[in-house]
């Protein structure tokens, strides 16, 4: 990252810190902490157990369900369910997960218009090169509003002025047209409960409303999403808003349990009335089922890369894809292996546990990652100036 967005970054941090240190300390706030906590151990314990409870309520609620144990198996599922549909262009929603599979890239290279709808996510791919996100509510923090201009103005060939709301307006504009004619909407989800086979998914833009009502509606969503209710799925989400964002509630929180119906005519059903006449959920494994229990805690607040000094310093070339910091580096070793977590910054870590102390869940990344050395190490994956001092004491008694 240049210089001139690292710090721009901080000042986006700067401004999340003071919003959020307002009311992180309220009571409120420390019982919804405490409840999340027991939500997520539990979930995380049972996660088997509540798969197939899912499974069948969403059955109950005419939701496709599958589940994928990776990300080239979630690709093809993904590619079987857009033939039905004959789409050329599809509306999408932020979702880390979505970014995990790369999924734009290979609906790209079938010739698929994915339009992000996310203003953050949506002035990223106009940048084209260099766009990975800096923060997951935030993507584009690190950019200022005269990079932003820049890039809208060469994107889209217009002529904006550097203020954010001729900005805002020039996008969504450009966005609705693009995705007027789009049948399929993809986004991923905060929470799901399993009792209810409900999906949960939380914005202000309110463009996760736009998505789930085209024709078909795809969620993808890792195996760690899924909690026992409805109500701790609520709980799950307000405490990820409370430390992404610094506010209680976002705007709009969507709960999706199915296809769009309506039985007013004579009580028998017809779908597809306004929204999606289908909704397939996708539940992704990649690698969590073998993970550190501990990874799947994250419920994707971004509070620790906030407070991380490497991550304030480096910006997202600490990390690994759309999961960024210490998380992210913990995660890649199970999503791919021990040479995609050497890379994504295994050893720039301090280890000086700042993350776990701002985590709402109490993450122990810092321990993780020492542990994840040791295995690395194992696997030949360690700093070439760590391997000369250790030859050294093996042969000289002395690391010199």
């Amino acid at each position: 990252m240049k210089d001139s967005e690292l710090e721009t970054m901080r000042k986006s941090f700067s401004t999340v810190k003071k919003r959020s240190n307002s009311i992180k300390e309220s009571p409120s706030t420390k019982r919804l902490i405490e409840r999340v906590r027991e939500v997520k151990k539990y979930s995380i314990e049972n996660n088997e157990e509540l798969i197939n409870q899912a499974s069948d309520s969403f059955k109950r609620n005419d939701v496709d369900f599958i589940i994928a144990k990776n990300s080239k198996e979630a690709l093809r599922i993904i590619d079987d369910l857009l033939l039905e549909y004959d789409c050329s262009t599809i509306a999408k929603a932020k979702s880390n997960t979505l970014g995990e599979i790369n999924l734009k890239k290979h609906l790209e290279d079938k010739d698929i218009d994915v339009v992000e709808t996310d203003l953050g996510d949506r002035i990223l791919q106009l940048k084209k090169t260099d766009n990975k996100p800096v923060h997951p509510t935030g993507p584009a923090s690190h950019l200022n509003v005269s990079d932003i201009t820049d890039i809208v103005n060469e994107s889209l060939g217009v002529n904006v002025n550097p203020e954010p709301r001729e900005i805002m307006e020039a996008v969504r504009g450009d966005v609705l047209k693009r995705i007027e004619s789009a049948n399929v909407g993809i986004s991923g989800a905060n929470a799901i409960a399993s009792e209810e086979g409900s999906l949960v998914m939380v914005h202000n833009e309110g463009n996760i409303s736009i998505v789930s009502l085209k024709d078909l509606h795809i969620i993808v969503a890792g195996i760690e999403k899924i909690v026992p209710t409805l109500e701790d799925a609520i709980s799950v989400s307000k405490l990820e808003t409370i430390f992404a964002t610094g506010n209680y509630v976002t705007s709009y929180m969507n709960v999706v349990s199915g296809p769009s119906k309506t039985a007013d005519i004579e009580k028998k059903l017809l779908k597809n009335m306004y929204g999606a006449e289908k909704v397939a959920v996708i539940l992704l494994d990649n690698g969590r089922s073998k993970a550190t229990p501990e990874c799947l805690y994250c419920i994707g607040c971004g509070n620790c890369v906030v407070h991380c000094p490497v991550y304030n310093a480096v910006g997202n070339e600490f990390g690994f894809n759309n999961y960024l910091g210490g998380r992210g580096v913990a995660m890649s070793k199970f999503i791919e292996d021990d040479e995609a977590c050497y890379n994504s910054g295994l050893y720039m870590c301090t280890l000086c546990g700042l993350c776990t102390l701002n985590c709402p869940l109490a993450i122990p990344t810092n321990e993780i990652i020492e542990n994840l050395r040791k295995l690395s190490t194992g696997a030949g994956f360690y700093p070439k100036a760590h391997g000369i001092i250790k030859e050294n004491i093996s042969q000289n008694d002395s690391p010199y």
